[in-house]
């Protein structure tokens, strides 16, 4: 996706509903912060397993980029292992 695109353009170019292209783009962006702050820590995808009581497998293919079957619980579980907390702001539909 490119910067500035929506997630409503994003859905229209994936064939899915409004709300699965906005969380899909929330997902995303959850999991971008959560690799700059394992970069940061230098942690390794063992050591988040442990903080969040993932698999490891679970948390190497969420950090790789694969969202299917992701859920945003264990999105969430991450962002908190690394010390992050998310902000949510609402705006009007256009």
């Amino acid at each position: 996706m490119k910067r500035g695109s929506s997630a409503t353009q994003l859905a229209q170019q994936l064939g899915l509903s409004k709300s699965r292209g906005i969380e899909a783009v929330f997902k995303a962006r959850l999991i971008a912060a959560v690799l700059r702050e394992v970069a940061q820590q230098q942690l390794t995808h063992a050591q988040l397993a442990e903080r969040t009581g993932l698999p490891r497998g679970a948390v190497t293919g969420i950090l790789s980029g694969s969202l299917q079957k992701i859920t945003i619980d264990r999105v969430l579980r991450l962002v908190e292992a690394v010390g992050l907390e998310p902000e949510i702001r609402l705006r009007r539909a256009a």
